[in-house]
């Protein structure tokens, strides 16, 4: 609609300043023309705005011109108070901002937006932690590494590989921070190549005083795309057949549902002690004795060396708690 495309015209000359009317029109998705008679309106409408030809030109609103955000729509208040929820926001010590923020939006909005935008938290709830999921991890605040991000500094790392025999220590550049499923992640370059470090295996993090060395002309949204595409290629070496018990089989895809070959049947239908055939990737032996914490209930068919492996775990846990004692 024109009227919400003057309203985001008008809030990015507030936020950018001078603007170029390509610029504009790329990001609203219309034609130079349709910007320039858009702020012909503007201007018609008593707003300030101004054009400038040239190399350097653009359009730009007078200085200390300013409005409020009572252009808003009920979908777009309520979506803002969306943003309420636990989670991020906490992690980063920014609570108490976004309550503040939130309460001048909630001053500027029209009235009858205001009930709607209030109730959103009555009636949404966002838990970002995954079931069964432990505590808060050891490791440092995130204050440190969030202050490296954006002071441009390079970081010290102390840091825990999965598995690795001791930590290792690191100096990276830091292109930023990365929260998915509830777990923190710095995106940084090692030498010159993108890493991804999980902020709960930091033991020890320092800013130092040397400026960053990113790469130029490359940011965090394009280093985190190509770190996640080449975590979720990572092959899945080995495929194991199990039966599961439908009764606990919920329960087993919540854990072991990004393993899956091919979606779970439903779990509706049938008796608790029926089983239920499926296929999980691995990529090792070891990490396949996952699969004893569901005891009896969860059953490995194939490959045998899956199943000679869990042979052996069992029986040192046996060795550990013999029967009787």
């Amino acid at each position: 609609m024109k009227a919400d495309r003057l309203l985001s015209i008008l809030l990015l000359l507030q936020t950018r300043g001078r603007v170029p009317a390509t610029e504009l029109a790329e990001r609203l998705e219309v034609s130079v023309r349709t910007i320039y008679r858009d702020v012909e309106a503007l201007s018609a409408a008593g707003v300030p705005v101004y054009t400038e030809r040239g190399r350097h030109g653009g359009i730009s609103l007078l200085p200390g011109y300013r409005t409020d955000v009572s252009g808003l729509t009920a979908d777009e208040a309520r979506a803002l108070f969306v943003l309420s929820a636990q989670g991020v926001h906490s992690d980063l010590g920014l609570d108490g901002a976004l309550g503040s923020a939130l309460r001048k939006v909630m001053a500027a909005l029209p009235a009858p937006h205001r009930p709607g935008a209030e109730r959103i938290s009555e009636r949404v709830l966002v838990d970002p932690a995954r079931w069964m999921q432990a505590g808060a991890p050891n490791g440092p605040d995130l204050g440190e590494l969030q202050y490296a991000v954006f002071a441009d500094r390079r970081l010290r790392l102390r840091y825990r590989h999965g598995g690795a025999p001791g930590p290792l220590e690191y100096t990276v550049d830091p292109y930023g921070l990365v929260s998915k499923a509830a777990v923190w992640y710095l995106v940084a370059d090692l030498h010159g190549e993108p890493r991804l470090f999980r902020a709960d295996r930091v033991l020890y993090a320092e800013t130092s005083e040397e400026p960053v060395r990113r790469r130029p002309g490359v940011g965090l949204g394009e280093v985190w795309a190509l770190l996640r595409e080449q975590v979720e290629r990572l092959p899945k070496e080995l495929t194991v057949k199990v039966r599961v018990r439908r009764g606990r089989l919920d329960m087993f895809v919540r854990i072991h549902g990004a393993r899956l070959a091919v979606p779970p049947p439903e779990s509706g239908g049938g008796a608790a002690d029926d089983w239920v055939e499926l296929a999980l990737g691995f990529q090792s032996l070891p990490a396949a004795r996952a699969l004893l914490a569901f005891g009896a209930d969860a059953e490995v068919l194939s490959p045998p060396a899956a199943r000679r492996e869990l042979g052996r775990a069992a029986a040192e846990a046996l060795r550990l708690y013999p029967e009787g004692r």
